[in-house]
């Protein structure tokens, strides 16, 4: 009788497992005879309900039931975990042999690595440092454990610890109150000088942690305090900068508060800051990175703000430009005003490795055809052929300007079954497969990220080809880019989620390569996505707008519900169907306002000073957010077209015709 409750309970539980898992869920909420073919099919399935059984037990103290259950788990894959929660209840009174043989047996794997940091943690609080220093792994990397290694030392007498402290205490940020104690012993020591403290509150004041800048202040010798006031005040209002007299010294102090200044005041006043410049570049003998750095903010902000006269002549006195973003900047402001010459003479400012980019090649065709340029080199049509045979945004431009079929590249990953079979059966990868079929996805996707980016990358794509086979789709993409193979289309473009994509494409007349593309590009199918804006799911709903979207729709509407992939992408596709509309069904215009919203977009048009081609319009998106956002998904749905036996064009005839 008792052995057929416990049958009939290992049912339940497996049961419960598979509800949690994507690719079984409908099944089994169809039949519940599907729990025991699960049992019969997966040797692990019993295994794993006894598992949740005992951490159920262990979470309510129930030991005697507890260790009932653990005995039958044998080498289960989870069972480290039990383990790992038995010590980590009882740090304060555990033996320390018992802590080194976990951590050995579990060498580099994540619970390892997190005992480690407890157990030392422990060992601070509890003043026992030389046990702290046996212990004590740089590796680790935390700032706090490092704080107190160094304390440790410093307890026993070792004084080289005062000046490897310099380092920690003077940087830009506040550090973790475990290194108070340090660096209360460190100032007593007489180490804190005038001068490391202005550097400190220097990187605090351009790093905008304010706070911390008034705090670091009040330890400073009067020197340097007045400097430091004088830079706190240039950072709220830094148009007292005009007040020339205040700023005659001659010092590296004195220069940064006027470099930081000016560079404050040229985001709201490019002109009054290049004016001041002027007077300031004549007086002070700035140093060469700190005048370079001025200059260049100063311009772009020019640019921003529409003064491209006084940019280009503020540019003609700098000799060499520190990088290419600015240069990248000029040639798409020179675009947006249509400025085919301004932008090709740019362009050949760019890094020759950068001038052979996809996109800046594509660049140089488009200005040599409409400046109708002869002998420059490479004729327009040779560079976009060069271009479209690439799989990517500026490649199936190209093609269309050809008239070339695209450039798909589909090559699987080839993977023996042999490594599939290595690697499927490394305990971390056996953990995370285990940690992601009970619903544990957090500590599955720490189990990834502590063994996989350590392989070998044919190990890599096994891992990779793994996560697919287990519809963990974010993760077999980002093996992917791992290993840096990008042909592998089934992989990297996974037709997850389908019928619910179906279902909400035949609801809102929206291509299904679309909402595809748009969830590839906002989660790569992780349906418990947040970002850190606090949008949910598939396709990344911010709650306000869901709810919206549901009321229009009359869609019932719960906040939790969005980390349902059927809910997220009903709301997603409804809410796309609606940018669409408001944009006369145009894709470059809708998928920009997804990602920035549809006021901004209206904005951007608004604010246009003419009429722009839809490929410049695309490549003069303000926010470097959303350009990239619009061009990835526009070629992810020719991409996905593809994934699904179609056809379609990258951009439609209405789309190509429109002026922006």
């Amino acid at each position: 009788m008792r052995s057929q409750r416990l049958a009939t309970r290992l049912v339940r539980l497996t049961l419960c497992v598979a509800l949690a898992i994507p690719g079984i869920r409908a099944a089994a909420s169809d039949s519940p005879a599907l729990s025991t073919d699960l049992l019969a099919t997966d040797p692990l399935a019993a295994q794993r309900a006894l598992y949740l059984e005992a951490r159920d037990a262990l979470s309510k103290r129930q030991m005697t039931r507890y260790e009932q259950l653990r005995e039958q788990l044998g080498d289960y894959p989870l069972t480290p975990y039990l383990t790992y929660r038995e010590l980590t209840r009882t740090l304060p009174r555990a033996e320390p042999e018992r802590i080194s043989r976990f951590v050995s047996e579990h060498e580099g794997s994540y619970l390892a690595r997190q005992l480690q940091r407890q157990w030392l943690n422990t060992l601070a609080r509890q003043e026992r440092w030389e046990q702290y220093l046996s212990a004590y792994r740089g590796e680790l990397g935390d700032t706090d454990l490092q704080c107190y290694a160094l304390q440790a030392r410093l307890k026993q007498g070792d004084t080289d610890v005062l000046a490897e402290t310099d380092a920690l205490w003077n940087v830009a940020h506040s550090q973790p109150e475990a290194c108070d104690p340090l660096f209360n012993a460190w100032m007593k020591a007489g180490r804190l000088t005038g001068e490391i403290a202005w550097d400190r509150h220097r990187k605090a004041v351009q790093a905008r942690n304010l706070g911390l800048a008034s705090y670091i202040a009040r330890q400073m010798p009067e020197t340097e305090g007045d400097f430091a006031q004088l830079m706190r005040e240039v950072d709220r209002h830094p148009q007292v900068l005009a007040q020339n007299h205040r700023f005659r010294h001659q010092s590296e102090a004195m220069q940064s508060i006027i470099s930081h200044g000016l560079r404050r005041l040229a985001r709201h006043d490019a002109v009054k800051a290049l004016e001041l410049w002027r007077g300031y570049d004549a007086q002070q003998l700035f140093p060469d990175s700190e005048r370079l750095l001025t200059q260049e903010t100063i311009a772009r902000r020019l640019i921003d703000q529409g003064h491209r006269e006084h940019a280009d002549r503020l540019l003609a006195t700098i000799p060499t430009l520190s990088g290419t973003d600015l240069v990248e900047s000029i040639i798409r402001d020179a675009l947006r005003q249509l400025d085919w010459a301004r932008a090709y003479t740019w362009l050949n400012q760019l890094p020759p490795e950068e001038q052979d980019s996809e996109r800046w090649r594509y660049w140089r065709a488009r200005l040599i055809e409409e400046l109708d340029l002869k002998n420059t080199g490479p004729e327009p049509r040779d560079l976009y052929a060069a271009v479209a045979a690439t799989r990517s945004f500026y490649g199936f431009l190209s093609a269309d300007k050809l008239g070339f079929e695209y450039r798909l590249m589909d090559h699987p990953a080839e993977v023996s079954e042999a490594t599939l079979h290595t690697v499927e059966n490394l305990p971390a990868l056996r953990r995370a497969r285990e940690l992601l079929l009970i619903g544990d996805i957090n500590n599955a996707s720490r189990e990834w990220y502590y063994t996989v980016p350590s392989l070998e990358k044919t190990q890599i794509l096994a891992a990779g080809k793994l996560a697919e086979r287990w519809g963990w789709h974010r993760k077999g993409i980002q093996a992917m880019a791992s290993a840096r193979f990008w042909d592998d289309l089934e992989v990297r473009f996974p037709l997850a989620y389908q019928e619910h994509v179906k279902t909400a494409a035949e609801a809102t007349s929206i291509n299904p390569h679309l909402l595809f593309a748009i969830a590839r590009q906002e989660s790569a199918f992780m349906a418990h996505a947040r970002s850190p804006a606090g949008a949910l799911g598939l396709m990344q709903l911010m709650p306000a707008t869901a709810q919206q979207t549901a009321r229009r729709a009359g869609v019932p509407y719960r906040r939790a519900d969005l980390l349902s992939p059927d809910t997220n992408i009903t709301l997603g596709s409804r809410y796309l169907h609606e940018l669409l509309n408001e944009f006369n069904g145009n894709r470059i215009l809708a998928t920009a306002a997804y990602n920035a919203g549809p006021y901004r977009v209206k904005q951007w048009l608004k604010d246009g000073e003419q009429k722009l081609p839809y490929d410049v319009w695309i490549e003069t998106i303000p926010f470097r957010e959303t350009r990239g956002y619009v061009q990835n998904v526009l070629s992810y749905s020719v991409i996905y077209s593809y994934r699904m036996g179609e056809k379609s064009p990258f951009i439609t005839d209405e789309e190509a015709g429109h002026s922006f």
